[in-house]
């Protein structure tokens, strides 16, 4: 699959087949992830790959109430925990180098997305998952001092189709030279 089909075909998936997804499958995915572009090469994501059913409820229960993707972190066959190391991405010499502190989140993004795209490629569905008690899922998960829970996906086949949600035209998001000059 191209990659600009892989992301505009792309799609939240929040319902999942009971098919198991293959270890040489996870580690495709997960090279797709390892490949995304991060602070000064600083690579502080660290992703942990849960397929214990008893981890996959524990989890599921700390999202955010209401959140749609609580079944699928409980049903599909695996989900890929995203973590990071806190004080490397952003920092030059141990000393934030942005008004925008720790970098962590965006460099775990990148990943995600990687992640999300390799899996939408190879036939599988994720749903990108952050509305959840970050600090439970870390103790959970046994996650070591210095690094924090970022995201999670559900990964598996999917059981669904949804619908291609509309997009914003680029005429409304894109300016030129300065905010506001189209």
């Amino acid at each position: 699959m191209e990659v600009l089909e892989a992301i505009k075909t792309r799609r939240s998936i929040r319902k999942y087949k009971s098919t198991p997804v293959d270890d040489k499958t996870i580690e495709l995915i997960l090279e797709a992830a390892r490949w995304a572009p991060s602070w000064a090469n600083t690579q502080c994501w660290r992703f942990i790959v849960v397929r214990d059913a008893n981890i996959k409820v524990e989890l599921s229960d700390i999202l955010s109430a209401n959140n749609p993707a609580a079944i699928a972190i409980k049903e599909a066959p695996v989900v890929i925990v995203a973590c990071a190391e806190l004080g490397k991405s952003g920092y030059f010499h141990g000393e934030s180098a942005t008004d925008k502190g720790d970098w962590y989140m965006f460099d775990v993004a990148l990943a995600m997305q990687n992640l999300t795209l390799a899996a939408h490629s190879l036939g599988l569905g994720t749903v990108h998952v952050g509305a959840f008690d970050a600090k439970k899922a870390a103790s959970i998960l046994q996650v070591p001092e210095g690094f924090c829970v970022v995201s999670m996906t559900p990964l598996g086949y999917p059981d669904q189709e949804p619908s291609l949600r509309p997009r914003r035209e680029l005429s409304e998001i894109v300016f030129y030279d300065k905010y506001g000059v189209r």
